[in-house]
């Protein structure tokens, strides 16, 4: 992996999905972010001691982690992982299947959730769990053989092995719902918070991350053995937290977790740091510091976990927890992420007419990323106040906060889809074109 951070990106454009297809997960996902932040408002009053249960948190916590994360995921692997290993996705007309079994199905176990409806839960389960097998094979059948980039394809393979767990588990915790549940309910959402958050999202968000960061630095790749060992520490650290799941020494096990986990994430925040701070391209804005907040959020939601695990008096544990690894970590750095690679995936598609790609600077809107940025992080400031006061005004105040970062984030898709499809003209003109 002692290759330049841009280098996979040698004879990319064979291997690129019509842009149609990554730009509609990303799309549906702006949309669930707003979804997310109404749910939320609607359900503020029980944000503060929110533990689980059905209603409009629960409801909110899905559209984030389905709608946006999971959405995002799927678009951005969809199309970086073929990039990465060297193999084109087999069948443009899967993705497409994905995205439209997927995106009504999310709909309906957010609604189900919020009404609640177990059987309109039920049935949206139903239908994701389809739509996520049949991602999983696509992945899969795009994993194996893969030549390029072996640590990112081994953050690829057991990002799926936690994906069949979440899957299991989430299966699981529906029918408890419907009175018939498959396993006992704690040991099931502790494996499904587990292996969902930490495990799939967060592994695929390392895979990729030693492709992105490096990329956007203009760094050489980070160094393959440490990455390994971060890899392997954090696996480690997910069996550990299965088997006190498990009932197997439920408190050692779990501290155990969570410090074999921080040692992954400090050798794999040291990793990105490296790449950050000897690349060619020092000057990275708020996207950047939009990732660093996210590294330093998990980091405090492992000190929450920790928390759990040693049974500290506070009542708002479980729903900080949530917080700090939903919000705080995996939806702020994707944010960060997507600022980046929306702009880059949508030059290298060359509209109708244009003699040259249009470079990602001159397809970003700056203001609505900024007021993003200022809005969501007041979210997250206003919804820990909300958690360590017990106030759900300021949970309400939060979510509003939240609303009006996710309509300025999804003016900024709106910009780059706008810009990437006009024809060529001096970039001084596209600019007054649309504003």
């Amino acid at each position: 992996m002692r290759v330049s951070g841009i280098a996979f990106m040698g004879g990319a454009a064979s291997r690129l999905l019509p842009a149609s297809i990554p730009f509609r997960f990303f799309g549906a996902a702006a949309a669930y972010q707003l979804l997310a932040w109404i749910a939320l408002l609607a359900g503020a009053s029980d944000v503060p001691r929110f533990a689980g249960g059905l209603g409009w948190p629960l409801a909110a916590l899905h559209l984030a982690t389905l709608g946006v994360l999971v959405m995002t995921a799927m678009g951005a692997s969809l199309q970086l992982l073929p990039v990465a290993t060297r193999r084109p996705v087999a069948a443009h007309r899967w993705p497409a299947t994905i995205w439209w079994l997927y995106t009504p199905g999310v709909a309906a176990v957010a609604l189900g959730m919020g009404l609640p409806a177990p059987v309109l839960l039920a049935i949206g389960t139903v239908v994701v769990g389809v739509a996520l097998v049949a991602y999983a094979v696509l992945l899969a059948r795009n994993l194996l053989g893969a030549s390029g980039m072996p640590v990112v394809i081994a953050h690829g393979y057991a990002a799926l092995a936690a994906l069949v767990v979440a899957l299991v588990t989430a299966v699981s915790l529906v029918c408890a719902y419907l009175g018939i549940p498959l396993f006992e309910r704690s040991s099931a959402l502790a494996l499904h918070m587990t292996f969902a958050a930490y495990g799939f999202m967060g592994l695929l968000a390392f895979g990729l991350s030693y492709v992105l960061v490096p990329m956007f630095a203009l760094a050489a790749a980070p160094d393959e053995r440490r990455a390994r060992l971060s890899l392997i520490l954090a696996v480690t650290a997910l069996l550990l937290a299965a088997a006190a799941a498990a009932g197997v020494a439920p408190q050692p096990l779990r501290i155990a977790a969570v410090g074999t986990g921080a040692g992954a994430v400090v050798l794999h925040w040291r990793l990105m740091n490296s790449a950050l701070t000897t690349g060619m391209r020092r000057s990275l804005g708020r996207s950047v510091t939009l990732m660093k907040f996210g590294w330093a959020c998990l980091a405090a939601s492992l000190a929450a976990g920790l928390g759990i695990a040693c049974d500290v008096p506070f009542d708002g544990t479980a729903a900080l927890f949530g917080l700090l690894l939903v919000a705080g970590w995996l939806l702020t750095f994707l944010l960060g992420v997507l600022q980046r690679i929306v702009p880059f995936l949508a030059s290298m598609h060359r509209a109708p007419g244009k003699r040259l790609p249009p470079t990602p600077s001159s397809l970003t809107a700056e203001r609505p990323l900024a007021i993003h940025f200022a809005c969501h992080l007041a979210a997250l400031a206003l919804l820990v106040v909300a958690i360590v006061a017990g106030n759900p005004w300021f949970a309400a105040a939060g979510a509003l906060a939240g609303g009006a970062g996710a309509v300025a984030f999804g003016s900024f898709l709106a910009t780059v889809l706008r810009r990437m499809s006009l024809p060529d003209v001096p970039a001084g003109a596209r600019e007054a074109s649309v504003g």
